[in-house]
């Protein structure tokens, strides 16, 4: 895993190093070295795992070939290619919803000397993508479908953010709004379209495959993507955030999450007041009403019950689809989140 890691960060390298070149900008020093400590910042810092899961899902897919230099380099250009998709939706999150840091460190906008020019930075990143692509793919003969892709995948997700947004109006603090459709076409569209189906997309084209014929691997992939968000709102309240790597501040930003979805659910209205008093306020002492009233729910045994449901619903439809390599692939994926930690 550490060679695959390291391979595949040499690629970033080197595809940072076209974009600096890129023959359509004369670059001044200034300018190229803005951009490489853009890059540098906000790129290759994350966990990776849906750039790498690219080059996993097309190493299944062939079954077990040994794959050509070529391939993995082409793979792991694509993997890079929703690396650069996932940091522009980062930077430019990160100046809506005003955070403070992200993988540790300060935002991009929150960087001395950066501020709102970190908006054209993320239009930057969106760019690079398309730069990418023309590089390496341009003589394919499913060029066309990876731009269809990219350009769809974004589409959905920024209008994911929109919804989230909108729903999440400040001042107007109303959990009526809330409900599990809410919350599901939220992560859907916000969520799982770029980081579950994208990479395994992504390989699919790769192989020559049509993605129409494909639509049971996207609506697999979009359960999965709800499945997984739903363990991360239960571990933002429930996890260790020695093992999560951050403190979860989902119930003081009023967050749509699936806890507090499900909360609304099953209280009565005695609850329902206490959750209607002391969500969305970030006082310590409002979030303890809030987690006590999550424990008294037994939130913990529906999560439990909740996840151990969708696990089987994934499998029986993983099974039920007709290629193994296809199969192999969806039960890789399944098999990293599947009661995870973190």
């Amino acid at each position: 895993m550490a060679d695959l890691r390291s391979a595949f960060l040499n690629v970033y390298s080197q595809l940072k190093s076209e974009l600096l070149q890129d023959p359509s900008f004369e670059f001044t020093d200034e300018s190229r070295q803005w951009v490489d400590r853009m890059l540098e910042y906000n790129v290759p810092g994350g966990k990776l795992n849906r750039g790498l899961s690219v080059i996993d899902s097309y190493r299944l897919l062939k079954e077990g070939k040994e794959l050509t230099q070529d391939e993995i380099f082409l793979a792991s250009a694509l993997g890079w290619c929703i690396e650069w998709l996932q940091a522009y939706f980062l930077v430019l999150d990160d100046i809506m919803d005003n955070s403070h840091t992200r993988r540790g460190q300060p935002c991009w906008y929150r960087v001395p000397k950066v501020g709102l020019i970190a908006v054209n930075d993320g239009v930057l990143l969106r760019n690079h993508i398309g730069r990418i692509l023309k590089n390496h793919f341009r003589g394919k003969p499913y060029y066309v479908d990876l731009l269809d892709l990219f350009n769809e995948v974004e589409f959905q997700t920024a209008s994911g953010q929109m919804i989230d947004l909108i729903t999440t109006l400040e001042g107007e603090k109303d959990l009526s709004k809330y409900s599990l459709s809410k919350h599901r076409r939220i992560v859907q569209y916000k969520t799982a379209y770029y980081s579950f189906y994208l990479p395994v997309a992504c390989a699919l084209v790769m192989a020559g495959e049509n993605l129409d014929n494909h639509i049971d691997v996207k609506n697999i992939l979009v359960d999965m993507g709800i499945y997984f968000q739903v363990q991360d709102d239960y571990l933002d309240c429930f996890g260790n955030p020695e093992t999560i790597g951050k403190i979860g501040t989902d119930i003081e930003d009023f967050k749509c999450s699936w806890l507090v979805v499900k909360a609304l659910e099953i209280c009565n209205e005695e609850q329902k007041k206490v959750l209607h008093e002391n969500y969305g306020i970030p006082d310590p002492a409002n979030v303890a009403k809030v987690k006590a009233l999550y424990n008294e729910l037994n939130l913990k045994g529906v999560f439990e019950e909740y996840e151990s449901t969708s696990y089987e619903k994934l499998v029986t439809s993983i099974d039920a689809h007709p290629s193994k390599a296809v199969q192999a692939v969806l039960k890789s994926f399944l098999a990293k989140i599947y009661k995870r930690q973190k």
